[in-house]
This record gives C-alpha cells, sequence and structure tokens, in this order.
C-alpha cells in the first residue's frame, strides 16, 4: 500500500514539474513575441522621424554638387546625442545588423524594463566614438550577435541622420560582474547582451569604418 502511494506522489510531483516546465516555456515564448511587436512598432515609428542628412527634394547629381555642411557633433563630439521621445521612452536612433538582418531602434537609456522594448545605450556616444550598447538575448534582438565574425557591418544612424558604419573586430565572453572590462579598450562601437545562462556577457567589439 505504501509504496503504492509513493508511486502515485512521484506521479504528481512529476505532472506538476512537467506543469512547471511548460508554464516557463509559454512565458518564454510569450515574452519573445511581446519584445518581437515592441520593437517592430517602435522603429516604425524612430525611422517615421529621422532627420535625412540630404534633404528628399535634393537630386543625386545636385547634393553630389553641392557641399554639405558640417555636422555638429564633428566639432563638438562631446555634444548630447539627440533624443527623440515615442511613447514615453527617449529613442537615440537606429543600430542595423546586415548579417543577421537585423534592424532596431535603441533607447537612450538603459534599464531591465526598457531592453523589454529594444536596445538600450549602456554608455557612451557615437561622436566620441565609444558607444555601449546592451540588447536582451532575443531571438529578435541581439541573441545571435555571438554569430558575426570579423569584417561584418554594423551600422548606427542617430535621430539627425547622421549614419555611422562600423566592422567587427572581435567577440568575447565578458563575466556578468565585469562592467570594467565591458567599459575597457579603445572601441568605437560595442554590443552585449547575456549568454544562455545569463552568468557572462556576448561583446562584440566594432571599429568605425569610411561609407
Amino acid at each position: 500500500m505504501k509504496n503504492k502511494r509513493d508511486g502515485n506522489l512521484l506521479k504528481i510531483l512529476g505532472l506538476l514539474l512537467i506543469v512547471a516546465a511548460l508554464s516557463l516555456a509559454g512565458y518564454s515564448l510569450w515574452g519573445e513575441y511581446r519584445a518581437e511587436r515592441n520593437a517592430d512598432a517602435a522603429l516604425a515609428q524612430v525611422e517615421a522621424v529621422l532627420e535625412p542628412s540630404v534633404e528628399p527634394e535634393t537630386g543625386a547629381l545636385e547634393a553630389a554638387e553641392t557641399k554639405a555642411p558640417i555636422p555638429e557633433y564633428v566639432t563638438n563630439p562631446d555634444m548630447p546625442m539627440p533624443e527623440r521621445e515615442i511613447d514615453g521612452e527617449l529613442y537615440i536612433g537606429v543600430v542595423e545588423i546586415p548579417s543577421l538582418s537585423l534592424s532596431l531602434p535603441v533607447i537612450g537609456e538603459w534599464s531591465d524594463e526598457r531592453l523589454k522594448t529594444a536596445p538600450c545605450r549602456y554608455v557612451g556616444s557615437a561622436y566620441t566614438k565609444d558607444l555601449i550598447i546592451s540588447g536582451h538575448s532575443y531571438k529578435k534582438h541581439f541573441r545571435y550577435i555571438r554569430k558575426l565574425a570579423v569584417g561584418d557591418r554594423v551600422t548606427f544612424t542617430d535621430m539627425d541622420g547622421n549614419r555611422f558604419i562600423y566592422e567587427v573586430s572581435g567577440t568575447e565572453v565578458v563575466d556578468g560582474s565585469d562592467a570594467e572590462r565591458m567599459v575597457a579598450g579603445d572601441w568605437d562601437l560595442t554590443l552585449f547582451t547575456c549568454t544562455y545562462n545569463g552568468s557572462a556577457r556576448h561583446a562584440v567589439r566594432c571599429r568605425e569604418v569610411e561609407e
């Protein structure tokens, strides 16, 4: 009788564990879906308000013959990056990774809650060549940046329409508690996200290149 009771308890425990695992998987999938939906909606709105670096009515030939004004950040690199408010969040631009078919808006200030919507600026600026962008390890966010290879292109466009082009110089894994190492080094751009178990960070280091 006791063995039968113990067997039933084990079956119930097993069922409870299965239910818990399914619930966790479902919550994770919902998080993925919500993150993709939020990022797509934010991207559409950010792109709609991006200031073009060349006026749309200016033809290609006329633009080539007209000397473009020097952007303010060139003479004043310490200036704040321009921001635009969308749905209560301040965005600083769009990051694109062609080899991963990614185009994502970037929120100006980092927080765990904001990462559920879109990648966030961790520290730095594109103007001072020390921009660091953090993203969640969602499939449609930064999960696969660890697969980037040396020479892959990454672009960042600020809210004034200034476009910065980078090439991947290398990748590394940084301990999750080692904030100093994440910001160390002379890198123009760093992208990072959590490893699978969350104990460390995949960091992609980039150098700016000419278009």
